[in-house]
């Protein structure tokens, strides 16, 4: 408990944010289901009804269990070392610029189609994944039930293909479209921020 309490004392922002995530999306999913119809992202009538407030409400609910679990697993295992590494002024900024960038690429596609309603914290959590993988490129996880730790990077790469994948199938209120644009907005974040941490990550990975 000691390590648990000290882990999170160094990252008071992302501490913060899956509390948020994790009471908004169960009051959402078990107390007031109209908590969630309420603040669904809808592209096509953000302007005319001045929806304004949906862009950041939405991407703190989830649509079931496993989307919750899946996001709050891959924030908990990314973010709190991340905040650490660039201070909570920068994390949080991070996490502001990957929702918005993310919700902007989505209301482009999506402006047209009146039917179209989104939810999920996936874009802005995109964001600190690929922040994280520039920081720590050789960093890795384990998932069960696979026996070995699987590096970030495929990780990562493997959400962007369901993401993919997903988005062509139209699968339920998640917000597959913002993926892609978190996962580019951690990585311009970095570049614009931390350009020596962007270049040695590139080294890393393509070599000297």
């Amino acid at each position: 408990m000691q390590e648990l309490l000290s882990f999170a004392t160094g990252a008071p922002v992302a501490s913060m944010l899956l509390l948020l995530i994790i009471v908004a999306s169960l009051i959402g999913l078990y107390a007031a289901p109209d908590f969630i119809d309420r603040n669904l992202f809808r592209p096509f009538w953000l302007v005319p009804r001045r929806q304004w407030a949906t862009i950041v409400t939405s991407a703190f609910l989830h649509a079931d269990v496993p989307h919750l679990f899946f996001n709050a697993f891959t924030f908990w295992a990314f973010a709190f070392s991340l905040e650490q590494r660039m201070g909570s002024v920068r994390f949080a900024v991070l996490y502001a610029f990957g929702l918005f960038a993310s919700d902007a690429g989505t209301w482009f596609k999506q402006r047209h189609n009146a039917n179209y309603q989104s939810l999920g914290a996936s874009g802005a959590i995109l964001a600190v994944l690929f922040a994280s993988i520039v920081y720590f490129p050789s960093a890795s996880l384990f998932i069960f039930p696979l026996p070995v730790p699987l590096p970030a990077p495929l990780f990562a790469l493997g959400y962007l293909a369901y993401s993919w994948y997903a988005s062509r199938q139209t699968l339920g209120r998640i917000n597959h479209d913002a993926h892609l644009g978190g996962a580019v907005a951690g990585l311009v974040f970095v570049a614009l921020t931390d350009a020596g941490a962007f270049t040695q990550a590139l080294r890393s990975v393509f070599g000297n």
